[in-house]
C-alpha cells in the first residue's frame, strides 16, 4: 500500500544518509577452499562489464596462485603489509581507497584484525567506514569466523580461530550469499597445495561436513528472520511453511519434563525452534509439589535452549482456545502435548483439552506423546538401529550381496546441483564443472542442456560437445527429447543432464528424465544434473502452501540420497528478481506474470529457506552414515515404525508425503493404510487407491487396504493394524466433518485419541489460504 504520510525531518535525514551509503554484500562459506574469493572476483568482472568502477583490495593470493589469474584485468589496490607471528598480513589502505573513490571495492577476509596502531581495530570497521563514504563493498567470510559460531564450531570440530567478526555481522549486509560446496570438492581443490599452519584439522572430511551444515543452518536462520519480517509487513498470519516451530504445552506435573524432552528432540531433528508454555490460573497459588516441578521445567527449558512462557487462563475449559490463539500468534507449526488420562465421561464433565484443540486448531499439527516412561524409562527420539548396518567383517558375502556390491562399484557417480528456484545458476555451475573436467582430460559430454533461449547459458558450454537429441512425433508435432540410448552407446565418462524433474514426451520408453538418468548411471556413466527444490516429491505440499502453486513434475526424494554429492546454489531473492527483470531467466513476455506469482519476494525467501534446510538435513544424514556419533541433530537410539492412516480425500497424498518425511528423518519403517467403512470396496475407488499406493511405493513405503464393515469400527481396525506393525507413531489427518456428523457417525480421530494412548499420535492440520503469500 502506498504511504501518503509526510516524513519527519529525522526520517528524511535518515533516508538521505541511507541513499548515500554504499551497499554491503557478504559471501559466506563453510571453510577455506569453498570458492568465496572466486565468486567475489567473478561478480567484480560482471560489474565491470556493466561499466561499474571496481577495485580489488586484500584478495588472498598467498596460497592460491590461480587467484592472480582470476583477478585478471580488475584494478588491484595495494594494502599496508605487516607480519603477525611470522605470517604476512595486509591491511586496507583506507586513505588511498577513499581518494580513489571506486563504486565497488572487493575485500577478502572480513574477520581480519588490523595491525596495532591502525585507524580501526578490525576490517569490519574499515568496511563500515568505506560504506559511509558511499563505496559499496563485496567481502568474504567463513562461517566459523563469526563470533558465537566459533564456539559451536570448536565444540563440533576442535577448530579454534584467532580472528572473528561480531555475531551481528550478517545482519549489516544488504545481501548474503552462501557458497555451498561439498567436502569432496574442497579436498579435491586443495589437493597438492601447501596447507596453512593449523589448518590440517580443518581439512578433515567430517569436520568440513559439520561446518557445511553449520553454514547452511545459519544462513537459513537469517533467511527465516527476513521472511517473518516480510510476512508481517504484508499482514500474513500462520506459519510460512518453510521452517518448523515446535510448541510444548505442559503442566507442572512429573511428566512435564518428558514432553519438553520430546519437543526438544523433535525440534532438533526437524531443525526448528522450540517454545514451551504452561497454562495456570492466575489467582491460584502453586502447591509445593507444582512449584518444584516448575523449577525443574524452567531449568530444563534453559538447558534445551527453549523459550518458556507462563500464560494465565480462567479455567481448564479455556485452555484449548488460549493454546490455539497462542499457536497463531507465534506461528507454531506443531504443538506437542500429552495424551488425556481421563475417561470419556470425565472429559465431558471437565472439558477435553485434546478435543477442544482438534476442533479449533488451524494450520498447526498436533502431536500427542505416548507416556511410556513408567514401563520403558524416559523416551529418546530414535533414528536408526545398529542391527544390519554393518555386517560381520569375517562373514563371506552371499551371491546376492556380492552382485549388489559389484553393481554399486560399476554404477556411475551422481552429482546434483540444487537451487531454490529457476535462475539461481545451477546450469551455469554444471557447465563450469563440465569444462573443468574436460580440461583435466576427462571425457565429458552434454546429454541435455535447457538454455530457454538464453545466449549466455549457451556460451557457458564452451568446449563441451553435445549428443544430438532424439526427435519424436507427438500429435502431429515434432518434439525433441534426450537420446538416452545414444548416450549409453557413446559411453562418455561423464554426461551433463539439465532439469532432472522433466517429464518425457508421451510414448517415450521412460516417463521421467530421472528414470533415464538411472539407466545411464547403471550403464557405468557418471552424471551431473540439476534440480529445483520445489520438485522434490515430499516437499510438494510445502511448496503449494508457500506459493499457492501445485508443482506437477516431481522426483522421488530417494534421488537426493542416491546422489554421491549434492550441492546447493544459493542466490539472494532480490538478486534473483533482478535477474528475472533483466530477462536472464524467462522470455521477456513471461517476466511480469512470473514476478506476480511464483517469483514474488515472499515466495523466493521461503523457497530459499526451504532449500537451505533441506540440504542441511541431507548433510546431516550423510554425517550419520559416516559415523553415528557425528550427527548434529542428536544421537542414534531405538527403532521407530510410522503408521499413516488415510482416507480417499484430496488430503491423502499430503499425509503420505508427511509420513515419508517423518520416517525418513527418523530412519524408520513406515506403512500406509486405508480402512473402508463398508464390507466391500466399490469399484469406483479402485483407481483412487491405486494412485495412493503408487505414491506410497514410489516413496519407499508399504500400502494396505482393509474393510471395516461400519464407520465406528475404523478407529479400532486402524489401531489393531498399527499394533500388529509395532507402530510407535500414528499419523492421521484433521477431520473436516462438522459436530453433527461426528455425533451421528462417530469421530475416527476421537476414537484414535481415546484408544491409542500407548503410541504417539500426530494429527496433520489442513491449511487455510491465509498461510499463502
Amino acid at each position: 500500500m502506498t504511504e501518503f504520510r509526510r516524513k519527519t525531518p529525522e526520517e528524511l535525514l535518515y533516508s538521505i544518509r541511507k541513499a548515500r551509503m554504499g551497499r554491503l554484500k557478504i559471501v559466506i562459506g563453510s571453510a577455506s577452499g569453498a570458492g568465496k574469493t572466486y565468486h567475489m572476483l567473478q561478480e567484480g568482472h560482471t560489474l565491470k562489464a556493466k561499466g561499474i568502477d571496481v577495485v580489488v583490495c586484500a584478495a588472498s593470493a598467498a596460497l592460491r596462485p590461480e587467484t592472480d589469474r582470476q583477478i585478471g584485468d580488475l584494478e588491484r589496490m595495494a594494502g599496508i603489509p605487516w607480519t603477525r607471528d611470522g605470517v604476512p598480513q595486509e591491511d586496507l589502505d583506507l586513505e588511498a581507497l577513499v581518494a580513489r573513490d571506486p563504486e565497488v571495492a572487493l575485500v577478502d577476509g572480513l574477520a581480519h584484525r588490523n595491525r596495532e596502531g591502525a585507524r580501526f581495530p578490525a576490517r569490519l570497521d574499515d568496511i563500515q567506514y568505506l560504506l559511509s563514504r558511499g563505496i559499496s563493498v563485496i567481502t568474504t567470510i567463513n562461517v566459523y569466523e563469526l563470533d558465537g559460531v566459533d564456539d559451536v564450531a570448536y565444540k563440533l570440530t576442535g577448530i579454534k580461530v584467532r580472528d572473528t567478526a561480531p555475531s551481528h555481522t550478517l545482519e549489516l549486509a544488504d545481501e548474503v550469499r552462501l557458497i555451498d560446496v561439498t567436502p569432496e570438492t574442497i579436498l579435491e581443490r586443495l589437493s597438492g597445495e601447501p596447507i596453512e599452519r593449523g589448518k590440517s584439522r580443518l581439512l578433515m572430511r567430517g569436520n568440513l561436513a559439520k561446518l557445511r551444515e553449520l553454514s547452511l543452518r545459519l544462513v537459513a536462520s537469517g533467511v527465516n528472520d527476513s521472511l517473518e519480517k516480510h510476512r508481517e509487513e504484508l499482514g500474513l498470519q500462520g506459519p510460512s511453511g518453510a521452517s518448523e516451530r515446535i510448541l510444548v504445552a505442559t503442566q507442572y506435573h512429573w511428566n512435564g519434563s518428558i514432553y519438553v524432552r520430546r519437543g526438544q528432540q523433535i525440534a532438533k531433528r526437524l531443525g526448528g525452534d522450540l517454545r514451551i508454555v504452561s497454562f495456570v490460573r492466575p489467582k491460584s497459588p502453586l502447591t509445593k509439589e507444582a512449584a518444584a516441578f516448575k523449577r525443574s521445567i524452567l531449568q530444563l527449558a534453559d538447558k534445551v535452549e527453549g523459550t518458556f512462557e507462563e500464560v494465565g487462563v480462567p479455567s481448564r475449559r479455556a485452555i484449548p482456545r488460549a493454546l490455539a490463539n497462542y499457536a497463531v500468534e507465534h506461528k507454531i507449526t506443531r504443538i506437542v502435548l500429552g495424551h488425556s488420562r481421563e475417561s470419556r465421561w470425565q472429559e465431558l464433565r471437565k472439558g477435553s483439552v485434546a478435543g477442544g484443540l482438534v476442533k479449533r486448531i488451524r494450520n498447526t499439527d498436533l502431536f500427542f506423546v505416548a507416556d511410556r516412561a513408567r514401563t520403558e524409562g524416559e523416551r529418546i527420539l530414535p533414528t536408526r538401529t545398529r542391527s544390519g548396518d554393518r555386517p560381520e567383517p569375517y562373514r563371506r558375502l552371499s551371491e546376492t550381496e556380492l552382485e549388489a556390491a559389484i553393481e554399486r562399484i560399476r554404477r556411475g557417480k551422481f552429482k546434483l546441483y540444487v537451487g531454490a528456484a529457476p535462475g539461481v545458476g545451477k546450469t551455469y555451475a554444471m557447465l563450469r564443472e563440465g569444462n573443468e573436467l574436460l580440461k583435466r582430460g576427462i571425457d565429458v559430454m552434454i546429454g541435455l542442456l535447457e538454455t530457454h533461449g538464453r545466449a549466455e547459458t549457451l556460451a557457458q558450454a564452451g568446449e563441451l560437445r553435445t549428443i544430438p537429441r532424439l526427435q519424436t512425433v507427438y500429435m502431429g508435432s515434432k518434439l525433441e527429447e534426450m537420446d538416452t540410448d545414444a548416450i549409453i552407446k557413446r559411453n562418455p565418462e561423464v554426461v551433463l543432464i539439465d532439469e532432472l524433474a522433466h517429464a518425457n514426451v508421451p510414448g517415450s520408453s521412460r516417463r521421467k528424465r530421472y528414470e533415464d538418468v538411472l539407466a545411464i548411471l547403471n550403464a557405468g556413466i557418471s552424471v551431473i544434473s540439476t534440480l529445483n527444490v520445489q520438485h522434490l516429491e515430499s516437499l510438494n505440499d510445502s511448496v503449494e502452501q508457500i506459493t499457492g502453486i501445485r508443482v506437477r513434475e516431481t522426483v522421488p526424494d530417494s534421488l537426493i540420497r542416491l546422489a554421491d554429492e549434492v550441492q546447493l546454489i544459493d542466490v539472494a531473492p532480490e538478486a534473483l528478481q533482478q535477474r528475472m527483470k533483466e530477462g536472464k531467466i524467462y522470455d521477456r513476455s513471461k517476466i511480469d506474470q512470473a514476478l506476480s506469482r511464483f517469483f514474488k519476494l515472499g515466495n523466493l525467501i521461503a523457497l530459499r529457506e526451504l532449500a537451505l534446510r533441506e540440504i542441511a538435513d541431507d548433510v546431516d544424514e550423510r554425517l550419520e552414515a559416516w559415523d553415528r556419533s557425528e550427527s548434529l541433530r542428536g544421537p542414534w537410539r531405538r527403532e521407530e515404525v510410522i503408521f499413516v492412516a488415510v482416507t480417499t480425500s484430496g488430503n491423502a497424498e499430503r499425509l503420505i508425503r508427511r509420513g515419508f518425511r517423518i520416517a525418513n528423518r527418523l530412519k524408520a519403517a513406515w506403512r500406509v493404510s486405508y480402512v473402508h467403512a463398508e464390507r466391500s470396496l466399490p469399484e469406483a475407488l479402485a483407481g483412487r487407491l491405486e494412485k495412493l499406493k503408487e505414491l506410497t511405493v514410489r516413496l519407499g513405503g508399504a500400502f494396505e487396504v482393509e474393510c471395516a464393515g461400519h464407520r465406528r469400527q475404523i478407529a479400532v481396525r486402524l489401531i489393531r493394524q498399527a499394533d500388529e506393525a509395532k507402530a510407535t507413531q500414528m499419523i492421521v489427518g484433521q477431520s473436516a466433518r462438522g459436530w453433527l456428523s461426528t455425533l451421528w457417525r462417530g469421530s475416527v480421530v476421537g476414537g484414535i485419541l481415546r484408544h491409542a494412548r500407548h503410541m504417539d499420535v500426530l494429527i496433520v492440520a489442513d491449511f487455510d489460504s491465509i498461510v499463502r503469500q
